[in-house]
């Protein structure tokens, strides 16, 4: 038994005794507990309105907790193993980007994968640190990037001695492990801190036969999305410590960029979130892998595709897999999976969480029914029978390994300018350019922009992919350095 009662909820119990207080609010949000915006209230309920409220003594402050947060948050790193938990308002974006900014200063070099999600990078932009980029392997096959081989790490810290970090993605967005306590050993042998980004592992901490978590490999930070599959509302997360960190600094770090002004309604959901999970996280995550482990078998059987899973493993470039993800590969009837994610939708009424060049993934997670998944597999069916395609001189690659020239923050800030996309060849990229999600950029800036980075700009924006990034909303041009070419 631990030391914290799990069942406990500190923010939605404080909560609840503020609503029955019947307070007269003379503070903010102005809204005033929905009364001067009723509109809000017919959307969201009173319920709801009525706990969007801001910080006060009896509900404590997020930027410096004492009471009822602080118990929250001891409550939450308990949960997860972590010497500390910290409770984040802004996404898990700002989570890894606490992460990256509590280890790195401007010119301090970072190990990470390139298929990290633009986030980590964007903290690079802001701070300064010098990306040391070790480039996955990939399936062509299945067209996604791996994990860093331990081989791979071991070559950049030797190159890089004097690296100050190691980021690792834990697992990928298709659920793909690395070796995590190996990289871990390694990187605290040569004084490197470790850093996980969890966006899509919550489950890793709850879950029985899951992949190893960062905090049970003895990672020092990691970033873990509690809104995905974790059940808490969209833009909440935590960022856990290990017992290396300076917690004290690092709430600094987080209080560089988060809100002064944060939402109670993100923090009750995580607080109870976290205690649901606490009480029955091992029970629901079975549910969910059954159900994945279903609908895997069953998509299997239909020709065409292939929905991958542990199978994969081979103990390096992908030491582990989550099971819980359902990503189909759709090159088999010659569809690319952002066409076949837009059909689910437009024709199916089935929002699939994304779709690239060569696959779809379906998150299932705590809110899934065995209903939900029998409609998209008969939907799957009707789709191969109906717009099946010959698949020859289909694209496959998720990812394409860069050419960095200039660090992100030199390049962002760089003097530039803006040429038709097609006329960018072997100029130096000032921003990013991705398909979102799953928001691994193709280019981000201080990359050089190559023949084949264009024709596969091109191709993704055919097929349909969300392209996001750059200045100009159509991806007709990009900004690039200066009169810099390589």
């Amino acid at each position: 038994m631990g030391r914290y009662n799990q069942s406990r909820a500190p923010i939605y119990e404080a909560l609840r005794e503020f609503r029955q207080n019947r307070i007269v609010p003379f503070d903010v949000p102005g809204h005033k507990r929905g009364r001067g915006n009723p509109e809000l209230v017919s959307l969201l309920g009173q319920q709801c309105v009525g706990i969007d409220v801001n910080s006060m003594k009896p509900l404590d402050n997020l930027c410096h907790p004492v009471s009822v947060i602080r118990e929250a948050e001891e409550l939450a790193a308990e949960a997860f193993g972590s010497a500390y938990a910290f409770l984040m308002v802004g996404g898990t974006t700002s989570s890894v980007q606490s992460m990256v900014l509590s280890v790195c200063k401007k010119g301090d070099k970072i190990i990470l994968p390139r298929n990290v999600h633009r986030s980590v990078i964007n903290a690079l932009v802001l701070n300064g640190a010098i990306p040391i980029y070790v480039n996955p392997d990939m399936d062509s096959r299945l067209g996604i990037a791996l994990g860093m081989k331990l081989s791979q790490v071991e070559q950049a810290i030797r190159e890089n001695p004097d690296a100050v970090a190691v980021l690792v993605n834990n697992p990928t967005y298709y659920g793909i492990c690395s070796d995590l306590r190996s990289i871990v050993k390694l990187a605290h042998a040569h004084g490197m801190k470790v850093l996980a980004d969890e966006a899509h592992g919550t489950h890793f901490y709850f879950g029985a036969d899951m992949p190893l978590s960062a905090m049970e490999a003895g990672a020092d930070m990691a970033s873990v999305s509690m809104h995905k599959s974790g059940g808490s509302l969209t833009q909440s997360s935590f960022l856990l410590i290990g017992p290396h960190m300076n917690q004290g600094f690092v709430r600094q770090i987080i209080n560089l960029t988060q809100t002064t002004s944060a939402s109670y309604l993100l923090l009750a959901s995580l607080d109870i979130s976290r205690r649901n999970l606490a009480l029955r996280g091992e029970e629901e995550f079975a549910k969910v892998t059954a159900l994945a482990e279903y609908a895997r078998r069953e998509i299997n059987e239909i020709e065409g595709y292939y929905a991958y899973t542990s199978e994969l493993i081979n103990h390096d470039s992908i030491f582990d897999f989550d099971r819980t993800k359902l990503t189909v590969n759709t090159l088999g009837i010659g569809l690319a999976g952002i066409e076949v994610y837009d059909i689910l939708r437009d024709e199916y009424d089935i929002q699939m969480e994304l779709g690239d060049i060569a696959n779809i993934l379906a998150y299932i997670s705590i809110g899934d029914r065995e209903r939900e998944i029998e409609r998209l597999i008969s939907a799957l069916v009707e789709i191969r029978r109906m717009y099946r395609k010959d698949s020859t001189g289909m694209f496959t690659q998720e990812y394409i390994e860069p050419k960095v020239a200039v660090s992100p923050q030199s390049a962002f800030y760089a003097e530039k300018e803006s040429l038709p996309i097609m006329e960018t060849k072997g100029r130096i990229c000032s921003e990013f350019v991705m398909c979102y999600p799953p928001g691994i950029p193709i280019l981000a800036p201080g990359e050089e922009i190559t023949a084949e980075i264009l024709q596969y700009i091109a191709y993704a924006k055919e097929k349909g992919c969300s392209m996001t990034g750059p200045e100009d909303a159509g991806i007709e041009r990009l900004n690039v350095l200066k009169e810099m070419r390589l």
